[in-house]
């Protein structure tokens, strides 16, 4: 069996290849509907803006339906219609290829490079949990998905700051937030000492309040060339103080020393510069203004300072109903929490949430319902939470309680499986390659299969993209792509499941269908089990 992965951008590449030079013309169909008569479409108006009358020439026509090449999924047919070029691949290779090598599409490819060096900066982590507000708890939401999705794909990441508060720490272990804890403070005397030779007296002469140093002009900075798209025109004064030297200190020490492994196979290491090295402060709206001017103070002290700084900023969070001042991040996760119990105890009865073998369970969920909440919503967009939303339950159909339950189905399934097998009932897993994929003609097992479990690792190296070239300040991350990619595939699954019953009668006849359709739910519990991961939450095996 070919191990070779196929690829939805592989193929995409080569069908418009195929088309001649110009730019991009197929797409990939998604929905259920279209997925009935075609995989992928050359819509007829794209087609007669690149040929005459919209006519595809036939040695192109031929080229496209006997399409080939690495990583590219085999075709069936290609066929003009009234929407366009049609295409349909050869679905049961495709099931076959796909479906004996899960793990090549269930985890990222290695990267053929070592991947940058990335500084994460999230300033909301510098205070206490009963400061942190809403907006700032998406940051750290934020910062921590990405770095999960940059480390998958190679990349070598830092964080910042180190954490100190221990109820931080607490609460970012209670959110499953893998940040690191502070060790010991770093030096500012050298900082402090070229910030004194610039000082103003920040209040004419008088004295000065304690910690504060005086204050800089960044107005000039603003105005360099390079570095004035982005950054507020009314910056222009900053107020030094000891806290925020220890900032640039501990941004300059973690940007000059780096692991030793994440050196390997970079051009001038262990001495590698800081330019080599990308910036991102993770910030939200209300904390841009501040951090710009900790940009700028960087530069101004600093003739190492990296060249490239960028900002992820986070836009506002709104709560429906309250002004969301009024509820800090942790009495939203005990908000959510209570929710979460409230909800179950109405499915199973019971006070579930004084039952020790629950409480991993509630923890989770309620976990899984504010990243679900606070990542579905593209960064950079406003985000309005409803805190008497309904969806929370399990029966809710785009909330991180409605994935996990469905993982949680995926679980109990097999565990019958098993325990069907042990008494007797079922053989024992015969090998992938003994399968007979032709058996899934089912449209829902289409749709898991090129929607679920095929594009999984472009998905993926989506979410890790960052265009740190493009001008200006700011930088785009698409944080939001993993949650609603893990929302939509377990819809899919859940109307497959409650349609097609997958552990059928024990008669030997039945049970190469049976194993054809497990092999690919396999492959869907595995990608649901790596989106989770990057978004820091374990699977469950029972709700």
């Amino acid at each position: 069996m070919a191990t070779e992965r196929l690829g939805v951008e592989e193929t995409l590449g080569a069908l418009n290849a195929a088309l001649g030079p110009g730019g991009r013309v197929w797409i990939k169909e998604t929905r259920a509907r279209h997925l009935r008569a075609r995989d992928f479409l050359a819509p007829r108006r794209a087609l007669q803006a690149r040929f005459e009358d919209g006519q595809v020439p036939e040695n192109v026509f031929r080229a496209v339906a006997c399409l080939q090449g690495p990583g590219v999924a085999p075709v069936l047919r290609c066929a003009p219609t009234p929407a366009g070029l049609s295409l349909q691949l050869q679905r049961p290779a495709v099931f076959e290829r796909v479906l004996g090598a899960v793990a090549a599409y269930a985890a990222p490819a290695s990267p053929a490079l070592p991947g940058p060096r990335v500084l994460l900066h999230c300033p909301a982590l510098r205070g206490s949990p009963s400061e942190l507000r809403l907006s700032q708890l998406r940051t750290v939401l934020v910062a921590d998905h990405l770095a999960r999705a940059l480390r998958t794909h190679g990349a070598c990441v830092r964080l910042l700051p180190a954490v100190r508060d221990p109820h931080m720490l607490n609460f970012l272990k209670q959110l499953r937030v893998d940040w690191p804890a502070a060790s010991e403070r770093i030096s500012t005397e050298i900082l402090r000492s070229r910030a004194l030779a610039q000082l103003t007296s920040a209040h004419n002469g008088g004295t000065l309040t304690p910690g504060v140093l005086g204050s800089l002009c960044l107005k000039e900075l603003v105005k360099e060339q390079g570095r004035a798209a982005g950054y507020d025109p009314n910056v222009d004064n900053c107020l030094v103080t000891e806290d925020l030297l220890s900032v640039l200190a501990e941004l300059q020490e973690a940007l000059w020393h780096w692991p030793k492994d994440s050196y390997r196979g970079l051009a001038g290491a262990p001495d590698a510069d800081a330019d080599s090295c990308l910036v991102i402060h993770v910030v939200s709206c209300e904390e841009e203004f501040q951090q710009q001017k900790l940009d700028l103070l960087w530069w101004k002290l600093d003739d190492k300072a990296p060249l490239i700084q960028k900002h992820l900023v986070c836009g506002p969070v709104k709560v429906a109903g309250t002004p969301g001042t009024l509820m800090t991040a942790p009495e939203y996760y005990e908000f959510r929490h209570a929710q979460v119990c409230k909800a179950s105890a109405l499915k199973y009865g019971g006070n579930l949430a004084q039952d020790p073998a629950w409480t991993e369970i509630f923890g989770v969920l309620s976990v899984a319902t504010i990243k679900f909440e606070m990542l579905s919503t593209a960064p950079q967009s406003q985000l309005l939470l409803d805190p008497a939303d309904s969806t929370i339950s399990t029966k809710g159909t785009k909330s991180g309680t409605f994935v996990m339950y469905n993982c949680a189905r995926l679980a109990t399934l097999f565990e019958s499986y098993k325990c069907s097998m042990e008494k007797g009932l079922y053989p024992t897993f015969p090998p992938v390659s003994s399968l007979d994929f032709s058996l899934l003609h089912d449209e829902g097992e289409w749709l898991l299969l090129f929607n679920g479990v095929l594009p999984f690792p472009d998905l993926m190296s989506q979410t890790a993209v960052l265009d740190h070239t493009a001008p200006g300040l700011h930088i785009t991350v698409h944080t939001e792509t993993m949650c609603k990619f893990l929302v939509q595939l377990s819809m899919d699954f859940s109307s497959y499941y409650n349609r097609v019953h997958i552990l059928g009668e024990p008669r030997p006849h039945l049970f190469g269908h049976m194993f054809a359709r497990l092999q690919l739910l396999r492959a869907i519990r595995e990608v649901l089990h790596t989106g989770l991961a990057m978004l820091g939450l374990p699977p469950l095996s029972h709700i």
